[in-house]
């Protein structure tokens, strides 16, 4: 897509919302509300021009069941700045809609940049826009997104993907957290944080960040294993060995093998590597510290340990995620 100029504070940045019959109410929501609130903490002016527009009947109903009443598809060649594309489950009703699929890829052409939230990447792809880019959507979809669009490179676990004016985020409100990247994008990081403040989002995530965390999946075994989760959570640097884990945990180690498989579905050893790499992980991406001490801290002892272990679990080494993620 061509680079268009970006649009001064003043005219606002035409923002367009692509909804369709079936769409999920909060990948249409949740960025129109960061860029209303980017309204009021911007600073002079209005930055934003959001709007949701849909082809067809201009009256449509999410999946959650609220109608919706949206302006109708505008003229691909009129002025726009960002093209954002929602998600849900008619998505795919939409990707069959050659008049509508055209009109994003036209559409596209005229916009600064275009993002997708959550499932809406497939019309990104129907449309040809993410052939040769990197993507992400629901870590449930990746495997269908990958299938159907084989010239996509699709990453299963970020929270959102960035690969030059193309955009696209993880599931559901991943799209809010796009959203004010591209906030902080246009009118910097303090005004971002303050309009996650405002909507009372405890933290800005990095799109490097998974799209579930480790102690989340660890959490079918918290009941039984929950000061076990904590007592490694704060030892991450020392000795996480079978043996140690099981003095923590009261029982022998055969037993904390057996007992923890069968609670969580892994092993201790899998599940210390996986909370150790998603520490490293934040480590890497927002501070600066060197990667030797991000291995030692982390309790991976070496950088060739640690490099190993995120091959397994990233598909990049710590030096690759830093240089694509890092602030």
């Amino acid at each position: 897509m061509p680079k268009s100029p970006r649009f001064s504070p003043n005219p606002p940045r035409p923002v367009e919302v692509l909804a369709f019959p079936s769409v999920q109410l909060l990948d249409v929501a949740g960025p129109l509300q960061v860029f209303a609130t980017a309204n009021e903490h911007g600073g002079a002016g209005m930055p934003y021009a959001p709007r949701v527009i849909a082809a067809g009947d201009p009256g449509l109903t999410a999946s959650a069941g609220l109608r919706l009443v949206a302006d109708p598809l505008p003229d691909p060649d009129a002025p726009v700045d960002t093209l954002v594309i929602a998600g849900g489950p008619g998505v795919i009703a939409a990707c069959d809609d050659a008049a509508l699929v055209a009109w994003v890829r036209a559409r596209a052409g005229r916009a600064r940049r275009v993002a997708s939230v959550c499932t809406g990447a497939f019309l990104l792809g129907a449309a040809g826009l993410l052939d040769g880019r990197r993507a992400v959507t629901h870590w449930k979809h990746c495997g269908a997104l990958a299938a159907r669009y084989r010239r996509a490179r699709i990453e299963p676990d970020p929270i959102f993907v960035r690969d030059g004016p193309v955009w696209s985020s993880a599931g559901v409100t991943a799209g809010i957290d796009l959203t004010l990247a591209l906030v902080e994008e246009d009118l910097g990081r303090a005004t971002a944080l303050t309009v996650a403040r405002h909507l009372v989002i405890f933290l800005k995530r990095p799109g490097g960040q998974a799209q579930f965390s480790a102690a989340l999946a660890l959490q079918a075994g918290e009941e039984r294993f929950g000061r076990l989760h904590a007592y490694i959570a704060d030892n991450l640097s020392g000795d996480l060995s079978l043996p140690a884990l099981a003095a923590a945990a009261g029982m022998s180690a055969r037993s904390l093998s057996r007992h923890y498989l069968e609670a969580t579905g892994q092993t201790p050893a899998k599940a210390v590597e996986r909370l150790r790499v998603e520490a490293a992980r934040r480590a890497l991406a927002e501070t600066a510290q060197p990667v030797k001490r991000v291995a030692r801290t982390c309790g991976f002892g070496s950088e060739e340990t640690m490099r190993r272990s995120f091959l397994r679990h990233v598909a990049a080494t710590p030096q690759e995620y830093r240089a694509r993620f890092g602030g």
